[in-house]
């Protein structure tokens, strides 16, 4: 179309020009007049090229392209899928294990409370035996002792009678008078010491309770008494005489 009106102009400006040619020949003028002459300009006509528009060149899918394409959207989804999956089993496996560790705190808990229920009972246990083996230990003592006063009074009787035995009262001895002696015995009865803790005031009366306890020396009866019994008791006898009863 462009082209057809580019030629078009061209005649027309060409048929202009020869006719105003023309009309100047056939006019007539004054004899001194030069004609004019008017040579035709040809216009030069040239076809407008207009630049041809670029095409924009879409490059064919081959149906490798298309099957590497899928392939890379099938990786693509794999891989997510991988990876939401690892995300899942990760949460489950951290999951797992929080509950692992509760259960542990859990079984651990309820063992420490059981071992601190038995060492609590344990401790009770030990504490009332403490308490019995106490009070078994002292109701045995008791005992003990209770044995022992007996056993000692049947020894002072003894001491007692084998001493008034051998008393000679001296004629001097008065109702009042009264001698306070301490013997020191040995296990197999022996008297190795007399001291007169209090005197009756009478040199006779002092003397003769003196020589009375040697006299009824040794009190072999003791070599029987417990060692223990004769350690407490009978190491050291303290005896009162007066001229009416001997008094331990």
């Amino acid at each position: 179309m462009t082209n057809y009106l580019s030629y078009g102009l061209g005649a027309i400006g060409s048929i202009c020009i020869h006719g105003l040619v023309l009309s100047v020949l056939l006019i007539p003028g004054n004899g001194d007049t030069q004609a004019i002459v008017i040579q035709p300009q040809y216009i030069n006509s040239k076809l407008v090229e207009l630049a041809p528009k670029k095409k924009v060149v879409v490059p064919k899918r081959t149906k490798e392209d298309t099957a590497e394409k899928k392939r890379e959207r099938q990786r693509r989804l794999d891989a997510s899928k991988a990876k939401a999956k690892a995300k899942t089993n990760a949460d489950a496996l951290k999951k797992k294990k929080a509950d692992l560790d509760r259960k542990e705190r859990e079984r651990l808990a309820l063992e420490q409370d059981k071992l601190e229920r038995e060492r609590l009972e344990e401790l009770q246990r030990q504490e009332l035996a403490a308490e019995f083996a106490q009070t078994l230990a002292e109701e045995q003592s008791l005992i003990s002792a209770q044995e022992d006063e007996v056993a000692a009074n049947s020894y002072r009787q003894l001491i007692s009678q084998r001493l008034s035995e051998n008393w000679s009262r001296p004629p001097s001895a008065r109702r009042g008078m009264e001698t306070l002696i301490r013997l020191q015995l040995v296990p197999t009865g022996r008297v190795v010491g007399v001291t007169i803790l209090t005197s009756s005031g009478d040199s006779a009366f002092d003397r003769s309770v003196e020589q009375a306890a040697f006299k009824a020396a040794p009190f072999v009866e003791l070599q029987q008494m417990a060692p223990s019994l004769f350690e407490k008791k009978f190491r050291q006898v303290d005896v009162s005489f007066s001229p009416l009863d001997l008094r331990l």
